[in-house]
């Protein structure tokens, strides 16, 4: 037995804010787990420090998968964002205590690797249309193949997913949300040339991406999917919201594009009909918003029986802790589809150290034991939380955007 003699929640902000778990053992063994919920980071801490901590020590660390169990059937109120993210940092860092003290990598633990590395896709934005296309052929340049394609739209202020950096995004951007205007109209308008365009540019041996960030209705994503058809993308990311499932049937119906959705989904409940009747085609459920490696693998073998592939989030929201968790997760699972891969500052990567590398568009977690992650909790300090919101959208009538 290992058993857990103390837990503490570190919230720290090296450019944006994180929340990692560190539950200690009586081995002298450790294990780190990333509880960040983007704009809303104390609720989650709280949660751990209120409820969860107090009823982890004196547990065997070992006993991954009834400690999930429990934290899940033993809360009447389940689900949620909060709790699978809190979930999720005690499961994580669990794993990340199993794997130091085997003295494996976590992926090890899970079955082997099914592959050499894993494929990883980058965001090319831009201001216009002009500036996507050159940010995208540096990206090819370096070795992606697969790349994500977002525009500044003609006609709008600002765009959601377009950022100033060419490698660095953090949407949440003050201490109050910030209110966008948004048209589909000009949006959708924007799309398509923006495909010809990358076609042309970049031929037809890169994966192209495209995210609609929720924001279209079911008919205008099946006119968009549709329009696309021609420049073969690899995917269209959040066409429309998930929680009328039904609608991801209708965009079925007019397009043959390839769909994913999923990256705020909590469990496999939130997935289960739109794997089951086949509507999507990849799953973007990540390790800290969706219970950790132990729940989302359920999700992934529940996918493989429909030939549903996955597609983690990996935007900076997620900390180098979860970013290497789901490395060892795409090493091992056998439907894998992509990785999506954001590059942290220098102030993230130097406050939690890591083993996982990229190379030419791949990534590997490492062959260090547990996770290959750690936490400086001496620098941790010097960054101390900032309140931060994701931005709002309105319709240029002033209309709250309600999709």
């Amino acid at each position: 037995m290992t058993i857990i003699t103390a837990a503490r929640v570190i919230v720290t902000c090296p450019g944006r804010n994180f929340v990692t778990l560190k539950i200690e053992t009586d081995h002298g063994v450790y294990g780190i787990g990333d509880a960040t919920l983007n704009g809303r980071e104390l609720a989650v801490a709280s949660y751990l420090t209120d409820y969860v901590i107090p009823c982890l020590i004196g547990r065997d660390a070992h006993r991954i998968e009834d400690i999930w169990n429990f934290l899940y059937k033993g809360a009447y109120w389940r689900r949620g964002p909060v709790t699978m993210s809190a979930i999720a940092a005690v499961d994580t860092a669990l794993w990340d205590i199993k794997g130091k003290i085997a003295d494996l990598p976590v992926y090890q633990l899970l079955g082997g690797a099914c592959r050499d590395n894993v494929m990883v896709y980058g965001h090319a934005n831009g201001a216009t249309l002009e500036d996507t296309i050159e940010a995208a052929l540096v990206y090819q340049a370096e070795g992606y193949k697969a790349i994500r394609l977002q525009s500044g739209v003609p006609g709008l202020a600002s765009t959601y997913g377009v950022s100033k950096d060419r490698y660095f995004y953090e949407p949440a951007d003050g201490n109050l949300p910030t209110e966008n205007i948004w048209s589909t109209e000009k949006y959708l308008r924007s799309v398509v040339p923006l495909f010809a365009s990358a076609r042309d540019a970049l031929g037809w041996d890169v994966h192209l991406l495209h995210d609609a960030h929720h924001r279209l209705t079911p008919i205008e994503a099946g006119r968009l999917g549709r329009d696309l058809e021609p420049y073969r993308p690899f995917w269209l990311e959040d066409a429309t919201p998930a929680e009328n499932q039904d609608a991801f049937r209708l965009i079925r119906q007019h397009t043959t594009t390839p769909l994913t959705v999923g990256e705020i989904f909590n469990t496999i409940w939130d997935a289960r009909e739109l794997i089951q009747n086949q509507l999507i085609d990849y799953i973007r459920a990540t390790v800290v918003h969706a219970g950790g490696l132990t729940h989302l693998r359920r999700i992934a073998s529940f996918a493989d029986l429909y030939q549903v592939r996955t597609g983690c989030h990996g935007a900076t929201d997620l900390s180098p802790v979860c970013m290497a968790a789901a490395l060892h997760f795409d090493l091992t699972v056998p439907n894998f589809g992509v990785q999506e891969y954001m590059r942290h500052t220098k102030e993230t990567d130097a406050v939690f150290p890591h083993s996982y590398t990229y190379h030419r568009g791949t990534m590997h977690p490492g062959e260090a034991p547990g996770l290959g992650v750690d936490i400086d909790e001496a620098l941790a300090a010097k960054y101390p939380y900032q309140r931060a919101y994701l931005p709002v959208n309105r319709l240029e009538d002033g209309t709250m955007w309600s999709w």
